[in-house]
């Protein structure tokens, strides 16, 4: 991937990443959601994490949004009224942010492991990003897989439970 598609597909997710949170309709920011996570996938397979990509697209942008946007239909949220924010309001939030930033660039930079180069692949090795995926998902990390698919489950249920409309 040229670094000009690159830095598009990250620019392209954060700005959708931002108008999650700057959309006073839930329907809106679930779709601009949905925009942020196809970038995302973008950028997956410009790592030649095709797999990874893919699911990314599948999962996320396919049955999770489906899943969000049934919740948000089924609660019949409404736009959210704006509200006044003070001045004050803005400008501590902006030094929140610069600060925030200031430590992310310091952490970074004195991240030794980020600056030195992959280590070289054994000759006529193969990448299987599915299997490696697969076996790291059911061995390593079996446990919170299982959690969040309960959780999502009792998410759901809660969801559908509180919409019901009693009846007199």
């Amino acid at each position: 991937m040229s670094p000009i598609l690159f830095w598009l597909f990250a620019l392209m997710t954060l700005v959708f990443g931002v108008a999650v949170i700057a959309n006073r309709n839930p329907v809106a920011s679930a779709l601009s959601l949905v925009v942020s996570f196809l970038g995302l996938a973008a950028l997956f397979v410009g790592l030649d994490a095709f797999f990874v990509g893919v699911i990314q697209i599948l999962v996320y942008a396919g049955a999770v949004m489906v899943l969000f946007l049934f919740i948000i239909m089924l609660l019949d949220l409404r736009t959210e009224v704006r509200r006044k924010i003070s001045p004050l309001a803005y400008a501590t939030g902006a030094v929140i942010a610069l600060l925030f930033t200031a430590e992310l660039f310091f952490v970074l930079k004195r991240f030794g492991p980020g600056h030195s180069p992959l280590p070289a692949l054994p000759a006529g090795a193969n990448l299987d990003d599915v299997r490696a995926i697969g076996t790291t998902l059911f061995s390593t990390h079996n446990l919170p897989f299982q959690v969040v698919g309960v959780l999502i489950l009792v998410a759901t249920i809660g969801v559908v439970i509180l919409s019901k409309r009693e009846l007199k």
